[in-house]
């Protein structure tokens, strides 16, 4: 079935904002949901629907699936208070918007729902994020729905929060105290990842089918933070820390004022290797791109904004 109008959820974010324009540039008619309309703003110039919407409303959650050939669901968060088995933020996220996206596609008749998830989600899981997007996926699972859910490894472009932090740190600090170090990853890129959706979106064979995602690469962190200082020039000194003070450390930070740099539950989450189990499914159509062939242009100093000329030609704008 060909599916024309899509509905995301999460749209305006890092992996949203390339998704949205993958399936402009085919010709599907995109809507997206956002609680503030600015949030959206860098999106303005695609031929798009930006609606403003509480999704956890039910109500307005239904409103904007109505009408809906697929719903897509990215929200996630990395962070939240520590509960058993997981605090609230994650609990909201990852299980209970889930759960009602599910009720309003079945409730307006939506037939088909993309959800993204992570690897290493499991609700029996080492840390809070893992085992509530485990817990997301029974909800996805138990769904009356032609479901898809993709579960990607670390996402990196231009706008990531990963590799770019790994730049930044470098830059301002002549030594880096690195939890973790041995903790393994193998990352892709958030273009492979929103090609990935958009090569499924119509594969009936997809359906009930979950997708692992990563690129052509596994490196442990400490290859990717001297990676990243061998692109910008300027390498910190890597200080290994013992679980002990990687601990103390994420401790730290999480008392420290906005989103903390590094927090306990991540260690908890990194002590899964965030690698694939296998080959990459061969319907998803992907070789996928890698570290090297891309992250110089952005962490070199390239400005995004050069990234969203593509957009507009992509628009007629």
């Amino acid at each position: 079935m060909r599916h024309q109008a899509i509905a995301i959820i999460g749209g305006s974010g890092f992996i949203g904002s390339h998704l949205v324009n993958a399936l402009v540039e085919l010709g599907k008619d995109v809507r997206i949901a956002t609680r503030r309309r600015y949030n959206a703003r860098h999106l303005t110039m695609l031929p798009i629907d930006v609606i403003e919407t509480d999704v956890f409303d039910p109500v307005q959650l239904a409103r904007f699936v109505e009408g809906a050939d697929c719903v897509i669901n990215l929200v996630a968060t990395l962070n939240g208070k520590r509960r058993t088995p997981y605090g609230p933020e994650f609990a909201r996220a990852h299980v209970e918007l889930p759960t009602r996206i599910v009720a309003a596609c079945e409730g307006k008749g939506v037939h088909r729902l993309i959800h993204i998830s992570a690897l290493g989600a499991d609700p029996n899981g080492p840390s809070m994020y893992s085992r509530s997007k485990g817990d997301g996926e029974k909800a996805v699972h138990a769904a009356n729905l032609a479901w898809t859910i993709f579960r990607p490894s670390v996402v990196f472009g231009p706008e990531d929060q990963f590799l770019n932090k790994f730049a930044f740190l470098q830059r301002v600090f002549p030594v880096l105290p690195l939890a973790m170090p041995d903790a393994k990853f193998q990352p892709v890129y958030v273009d492979d990842v929103a090609k990935a959706i958009v090569n499924v979106l119509d594969l009936d064979a997809a359906s009930g089918r979950t997708y692992e995602l990563g690129g052509p690469t596994v490196y442990s962190l400490e290859d990717l933070v001297t990676y990243c200082g061998d692109v910008i020039g300027k390498h910190a000194r890597i200080i290994r820390l013992p679980d002990a003070l990687a601990r103390l450390q994420a401790l730290t930070f999480e008392m420290a004022p906005g989103e903390p740099v590094i927090s306990r539950d991540n260690l908890d989450s990194m002590k899964v290797d965030n690698v694939l189990s296998g080959p990459l499914a061969p319907e998803l159509g992907l070789e996928p791109a890698s570290i090297e062939a891309i992250a110089p242009v952005y962490l070199t100093g390239v400005s995004t904004r050069s990234r969203f000329d593509t957009f507009r030609a992509t628009a007629g704008r």
